[in-house]
């Protein structure tokens, strides 16, 4: 999805104007989100959030490291910042202090604070909802940033992680070299009544089925389809 300084549903549909899939290749990824739809038709994040804010600072929290670690200490964290101004007035080293059992905890501090700030300064304590304005935040890169709009407001917008990475070139959906040409590829293909969840039916995917080790094949739903040549059936 190129930057654009529209909202993120705008976006997509440049990138959806490239090569369109073939008749057979449309009728496979459709049938892949059907099954993923119908096994979870309303998927939601691990991470745990109370708001568009605290879902900002969990997502940029999670970057290598697990959602479950994130949770375990946000918690505390968000009791008593739950806002971007009560962020900044917390400070850095309180802020390293409740998040130091997350990897990378002091430059992730630095930047949650100094980004509370910017979205005090800025945009008048409210998560902005364009790519280019979330981007513009210390530690939020392309990937957080489609998260907190596809989650916070619900915009069909996939980031690509490495689970998503790994799935979308293993089946294959969208091959790539790149997070975003996997990410560009998926926007083209993904069937648009999918869209919206399909950043959530990937990841989970990948995390809990087609693991990078060993795919546990012999329940994958859409084994059937997938061409990946390791696999373990």
């Amino acid at each position: 999805m190129a930057e654009t300084n529209t909202r993120g549903a705008g976006v997509g549909k440049k990138a959806r104007a490239g090569r369109r899939p073939t008749a057979a290749e449309a009728v496979r990824v459709n049938e892949i989100f059907a099954r993923l739809a119908a096994a979870n038709p309303d998927p939601k994040s691990e991470l745990k959030y109370n708001n568009p804010f605290t879902l900002l600072v969990a997502v940029v929290l999670s970057a290598q490291a697990t959602d479950a670690g994130v949770n375990k200490a946000t918690p505390a964290l968000f009791a008593l910042a739950d806002t971007p101004a009560k962020m900044a007035a917390l400070g850095e080293e309180r802020v390293r202090d409740l998040i130091k059992t997350i990897g990378l905890f002091r430059a992730k501090a630095k930047n949650i604070v100094a980004l509370s700030r910017l979205l005090v300064a800025r945009h008048g304590g409210e998560v902005p909802r364009t790519r280019q304005e979330l981007t513009a935040l210390p530690g939020v890169g392309r990937k957080t940033a489609n998260v907190v709009l596809n989650v916070a407001f619900h915009e069909p917008a996939i980031a690509v992680d490495t689970h998503i990475f790994r799935v979308s070139n293993r089946l294959p959906l969208a091959k790539g070299k790149t997070p975003e040409e996997v990410e560009a590829g998926l926007e083209r293909i993904v069937p648009e009544k999918y869209l919206l969840h399909a950043h959530h039916w990937l990841i989970l995917h990948g995390r809990y089925v087609c693991k990078a080790r060993k795919p546990e094949c012999p329940r994958c739903i859409i084994e059937d389809f997938c061409r990946f040549k390791g696999k373990t059936i």
